[in-house]
């Protein structure tokens, strides 16, 4: 992937800014049971990730859940799953493991939420096969979907089943410049406990609203191939211990990485940095040797 990627991205820094004042009121401070925890990667198939698989693994889904408990499905985005792909991946992964699908773009793209009834409940029908392993799905809206239209996003937020989880990816700068009026949005998310996904991305800083409008944080973050990568990903930990002190009670957290080749190690390091900040007790994946380091961090 390359959205949100910069030139010279070894060369500049980037910090998280401080948390939306908002966020006092999403989290109460306490939580009934403990933080529950998802952190992966949002695909295990790709070429760019064959250096995280021990030679000889055949099946690289079955290995991928060995090492992780999660996956963000960007598969759904570019089809609706057959179910006999959805059947056969619940077989091969633990009962612990959780699917996060990205709704079909056929619904967010091309109709961009208007007309999209019957294409929305194929989508859920299909998806109810996931049974007890299909976690929050996310509607990520296209770039070119702005304030203007937000009635057709509210519009298919009330009419999206209470029970089947739900996250939302916004990109168009002005939802995030002020410029407009979002009282009517931020209501429905928060009172239906829809978080509104944290995009972190090197090109593109206005997505991390660092808004939280659920008890659970769902957060996209795409390393820069930069030794920074690394840094960012501690600040997160340390950000996410404050909202687990002040009661987080679900986290969604996804690396990706324009260049794929370490994003497992990326991930790695995180959980790490969670388990000794949070004190939890994450399964740390294996990650392979590599030597790739130099040529990945130079410039895009």
């Amino acid at each position: 992937m390359d959205f949100g990627s910069v030139p010279n991205a070894k060369e500049r820094t980037f910090q998280l800014p401080p948390d939306a004042v908002s966020n006092e009121k999403i989290l109460s401070g306490k939580r009934s049971g403990p933080l529950h925890i998802y952190v992966g990667c949002a695909k295990w198939g790709s070429d760019d990730l064959k250096n995280f698989y021990p030679r000889g693994v055949k099946d690289e889904l079955a290995y991928y859940a060995t090492q992780f408990d999660c996956v963000e499905l960007n598969a759904s985005w570019y089809s609706i799953p057959a179910v006999k792909d959805i059947v056969s991946w619940c077989s091969k992964t633990p009962e612990d493991f959780r699917f996060f699908p990205k709704i079909y773009k056929g619904i967010s793209h091309t109709n961009r939420l208007l007309g999209v009834e019957a294409l929305s409940t194929e989508f859920l029908t299909r998806m109810a096969h996931f049974g007890p392993k299909l976690a929050t799905i996310f509607l990520q809206m296209h770039e070119q979907f702005d304030p203007s239209q937000c009635r057709a996003l509210i519009r298919f937020l009330q009419n999206w089943p209470a029970a089947v989880p739900l996250a939302v990816e916004l990109r168009h700068e002005e939802w995030f410049d002020g410029s407009w009026n979002s009282d009517d949005l931020f209501a429905i998310l928060e009172n239906r406990k829809i978080p509104l996904i944290i995009t972190d991305t090197a090109g593109r800083r206005d997505l991390l609203h660092m808004r939280l409008t659920s008890p659970a944080a769902f957060i996209r973050y795409t390393g820069a191939n930069a030794d920074s990568d690394f840094t960012r990903l501690d600040e997160w930990a340390e950000r996410i211990k404050i909202w687990a002190d002040h009661g987080l009670e679900n986290l969604y957290f996804f690396v990706h990485q324009n260049n794929e080749e370490i994003t497992t190690h990326l991930a790695a390091h995180f959980i790490k940095k969670l388990n000794t900040l949070v004190n939890c007790n994450l399964r740390v994946p294996k990650t392979q040797p590599y030597n790739i380091l130099p040529n990945l961090f130079g410039e895009f």
